[in-house]
Formats: C-alpha cells, sequence, structure tokens
C-alpha cells in the first residue's frame, strides 16, 4: 500500500524525490492512517483544483485497501 502511494504521487510532482509516506500503527477503529509528504511546491499538483486529484488518490487507495481487507485513511502534509 505504501508503495503504491509513494508511485502515484511521483508520478505528480516535479520533485519525486521529496515523496515520503508515513504509516501509523492501526488505531481503535481499525484504520490504518497514511501521511503523505511533499514537497511546499508540489502541494497543488497532489490536491489539485478543488481537491479532485487528492480525492482521486483516496479512492484509488481505498478500493486496492478493500480488496486486503483494510480499513485506510490518507493525509496530504
Amino acid at each position: 500500500m505504501k508503495e503504491l502511494l509513494i508511485t502515484i504521487a511521483q508520478g505528480l510532482v516535479d520533485d519525486p524525490s521529496q515523496v515520503t509516506v508515513e504509516v501509523d500503527e492501526i488505531n481503535a477503529e481499525g484504520v490504518t492512517v497514511y501521511h503523505l509528504h511533499v514537497a511546499p511546491d508540489d502541494m497543488g499538483r497532489v490536491i489539485g483544483k478543488q481537491g479532485r486529484i487528492a480525492k482521486a488518490i483516496r479512492t484509488v487507495m481505498r478500493a486496492t485497501a478493500t480488496r486486503n481487507d483494510e480499513k485506510i485513511m490518507i493525509e496530504i502534509d
């Protein structure tokens, strides 16, 4: 899951070396939180107009997690 998120984000940004993902432990609700970090100049590219790209990233990641019987949440920092 972490590798998929990194691959998606690196395809969107100008500086792929700045893309990092931190993974939190599963919380009480059974949700794993992924924190996506990109360079400040690339935040707009990852979020997109009105958050459309961020929403698409979250949709793809949730679909993948559902196949693996996981619950995830993506935070873009």
